[in-house]
C-alpha cells in the first residue's frame, strides 16, 4: 500500500512536471463579449506566461516592463487601441521563476459586421482566432435611457459659393463625470478653417435626459468648387457613471455633403468677394471741401465686410489728381471672430497736401461684391468729392505808425513846444538818473571787453562756412533719396533748395523745380511720385542716375548759396 502510494506522487510530480513547462508556453485571448453595438467598447484579456532568469545579482536591478509582449497591433485597422494595462505575478515551479503576464487591451471597433481578432504571438506561443459581431442601433438595456455620448453637427447653409463663409456647429453631449476625452478638429486639404472663439459648455435635455454639452464653431471656406465632404468628427473618452464605474465613451459624426458653386459669370468685379455685407467710408476731408495750399489733410478710408477674412480684402485704389500730393500708408487689415463668422477691415490713410491753386476732384471708389444673403451683386460706393484749393495768404502786414485811439479812451493832450529862450525846470530826481546811467554804462563796457576776448581766444567760423556745410549736407541727402527712389526726396529737395538758395520759401518740389528752370527736374520728379503713390504690377526698377544727375548740374551753376542780409526785425523786441 505504501509503495502504491508513493509510485502515485511520484507519477503525479512527474505528470506536473511535463504540464507546467507547456503551460508555460500557452497564449490565451479572452473578449469580455463577443457581439456588442456600435459605439461600444470591447476589453481584451490576454495572458500568457515565461521564464524568468532572476538571482541575487539581477534581483534588485530586474525589470518587468522590459519583458516582451504580444503583437496587439495585429488588430488594426479593425480595431482601434484605446487602453491598455498589464499585471505580472511571478511563481517558482521545479527550482524556476515563472512570470504569469495578463494584458488588458480597450479596443474600439471601426466598423460594423463580423470583425476577425487574429492570432497573437507570445514567447513563442500562438493564440486562436476570436470573431466579433458588431451592429448597428442601442444596446437593449440603454434603450429608453439614451446613450452615453453622441455628436450632433450642424451647417447654417445647404449650398455655398466657392470662397464664401460657412458655419459648421459641433455638439459633443455626453453623461457622467468625463475623465478624459478627445474630440477632433474639422479638417479639410481645400478648405480655410477657422474656429470662432472658446468652445462653448453648457445643459441640455435630450429624449428626456440630461446631458451636458460641449459646442465649437468654426467658419469654413471652400477654395475649389464642387462637393464639399468634411471628415467625420470622431470623439474617445473616459467617464464615471453614478456607480463610480468607469466607461469608455467613443462616437463619430459626419456631415452631409454639401455643394460648393462656381462664381457666377454675371459678376463684374476683378475680386471675389461674397460676403453677407460689405461698406465703404471715409473720413478726415473738411465738410466745405475748401483747403488752402500746404494744408495737411489726412483722409482715412475704411472697407469692412461681415463674412469675409481680412487677407481677402482687395487694396484700396489711390488715384490722386495733379496739384494734389499724395503720401499712403501702409493698409491695415483686422478680423474679428464672432459666434456669427468673421467680421473684417481695411484701414487705408492717406496724407494729402495740395501745392496748387484750383478745382481738384478726388475720383468715386467702387468695389463690387456678392451678397450671399440676397444672391445678387452690389457694388460700394464713395462718391467723387472736388476739393476747392485757394492759394495760402502771406504773413500780415506791418501796422502804421499812426494808429487810431482805441475807443472809448481820450487821447492825450499834445504837447506844447519848448521854446528856445525858456528854460524848464529840471525833475525833481534829477540825481537818480545820472548814477543808474553811469551803472550801466560800465555794465556794458565790461560786457563789450569779455566778447572781445573770447572773439581773440576761439574764433568762430565764418557764417558762409556753416551754410556751406548744412548745405553740403543737405544734397547728401537728397541724393541719396533720389537714388533709392524714396518718398522722402521732395522733401529733401525742398529743404536742400532752401539753403540754396536762402528768403525763397519753397513749401514744395514744384516751386523748387520752377526757381532753377529745369524741366528736366520737374519731369523726373513726376516719374518718382507717379511710381510712388501710383504704381504698376509691372514697373521697372527705379533708376535714379538721371535725377542725381541733373541735381548735381544744378548744384554747380547756381554757384554758391546767397549770403542773407542783416534785416532789422520786423516787430520791436517783445512783439514779435
Amino acid at each position: 500500500m505504501v509503495k502504491r502510494l508513493i509510485t502515485s506522487a511520484v507519477c503525479l510530480f512527474l505528470l506536473m512536471a511535463i504540464w507546467l513547462p507547456v503551460q508555460a508556453q500557452e497564449l490565451t485571448v479572452e473578449p469580455d463579449r463577443t457581439k456588442l453595438y456600435e459605439g461600444e467598447v470591447l476589453t481584451l484579456t490576454v495572458k500568457g506566461s515565461m521564464e524568468l532568469d532572476i538571482n541575487l545579482s539581477n534581483l534588485f536591478n530586474f525589470d518587468l516592463s522590459s519583458l516582451p509582449k504580444p503583437d496587439i497591433e495585429k488588430v488594426e485597422p479593425e480595431f482601434r487601441i484605446l487602453a491598455q494595462n498589464q499585471q505580472y505575478s511571478i511563481k517558482t515551479i521545479n527550482d524556476q521563476m515563472v512570470g504569469e503576464i495578463t494584458w488588458t487591451y480597450q479596443l474600439a471597433p471601426t466598423t460594423t459586421g463580423k470583425l476577425t481578432i487574429p492570432a497573437l504571438t507570445f514567447n513563442g506561443a500562438e493564440s486562436r482566432p476570436v470573431t466579433i459581431e458588431v451592429v448597428d442601433g442601442t444596446p437593449p438595456e440603454q434603450a429608453g435611457t439614451g446613450r452615453d455620448s453622441f455628436i450632433e453637427l450642424s451647417a447654417d447653409k445647404a449650398e455655398v459659393y466657392v470662397q464664401e463663409q460657412l458655419i459648421l456647429t459641433v455638439r459633443l453631449f455626453f453623461r457622467g463625470n468625463l475623465i478624459r476625452g478627445e474630440l477632433s478638429e474639422p479638417q479639410h486639404p481645400n478648405v480655410v478653417i477657422e474656429p470662432l472663439g472658446r468652445q462653448q459648455e453648457f445643459s441640455r435635455y435630450r429624449d428626456g435626459v440630461r446631458y451636458r454639452v460641449v459646442e465649437r464653431r468654426y467658419a469654413l471656406f471652400p477654395q475649389q468648387p464642387g462637393s464639399l465632404k468634411l471628415p467625420p468628427i470622431r470623439f474617445e473618452g473616459q467617464a464615471r457613471d453614478a456607480n463610480g464605474q468607469l466607461k469608455f465613451l467613443r462616437d463619430s459624426e459626419e456631415l452631409f455633403e454639401i455643394p460648393v458653386k462656381k462664381v457666377p459669370s454675371e459678376f463684374s468685379g476683378k475680386t471675389w468677394l461674397p460676403a453677407s455685407n460689405l461698406s465703404l467710408s471715409d473720413s478726415g476731408l473738411p465738410p466745405s471741401l475748401e483747403v488752402a495750399t500746404g494744408e495737411n489733410l489726412t483722409r482715412e478710408i475704411r472697407l469692412t465686410a461681415s463674412g469675409l477674412p481680412a487677407a481677402t480684402l482687395p487694396p484700396l485704389p489711390d488715384t490722386t489728381p495733379p496739384g494734389l500730393r499724395s503720401y499712403p500708408e501702409q493698409p491695415e487689415r483686422t478680423t474679428e471672430t464672432t459666434p456669427d463668422g468673421l467680421k473684417s477691415s481695411l484701414t487705408q490713410t492717406v496724407a494729402l497736401v495740395p501745392v496748387e491753386p484750383g478745382q481738384m476732384t478726388l475720383p468715386a471708389i467702387r468695389i463690387p461684391w456678392w451678397d450671399t444673403t440676397a444672391d445678387r451683386e452690389r457694388v460700394a460706393v464713395i462718391s467723387e468729392k472736388t476739393l476747392t484749393v485757394t492759394a495760402a495768404q502771406g504773413a500780415a502786414a506791418v501796422p502804421p505808425q499812426n494808429t487810431p485811439e482805441p475807443a472809448g479812451q481820450t487821447p492825450e493832450p499834445a504837447k506844447e513846444p519848448v521854446s528856445p529862450g525858456i528854460s524848464t525846470p529840471a525833475p525833481s530826481l534829477w540825481s537818480f538818473w545820472p548814477w543808474l546811467s553811469l551803472a550801466l554804462a560800465v555794465l556794458w563796457g565790461g560786457t563789450l571787453l569779455l566778447w572781445w576776448r573770447s572773439r581773440r581766444s576761439k574764433p568762430e567760423k565764418p557764417p558762409e562756412t556753416r551754410e556751406n556745410g548744412n548745405e553740403k549736407i543737405a544734397f547728401d541727402r537728397l541724393a541719396k533719396a533720389a537714388r533709392e527712389g524714396s518718398a522722402t526726396t521732395p522733401e529733401r529737395l525742398v529743404e536742400w533748395a532752401n539753403l540754396r538758395s536762402p528768403g525763397h520759401g519753397f513749401h514744395s518740389a514744384a516751386e523748387a523745380a520752377g526757381h532753377f528752370r529745369s524741366e528736366t527736374l520737374a519731369t523726373e520728379m513726376r516719374k518718382l511720385q507717379a511710381r510712388l503713390f501710383a504704381p504698376t504690377r509691372d514697373q521697372e526698377p527705379w533708376d535714379g542716375a538721371p535725377l542725381v544727375r541733373i541735381l548735381e548740374e544744378i548744384r554747380v551753376t547756381t554757384g554758391k548759396p546767397e549770403a542773407q542780409a542783416d534785416l532789422p526785425p520786423l516787430y520791436p523786441r517783445g512783439l514779435a
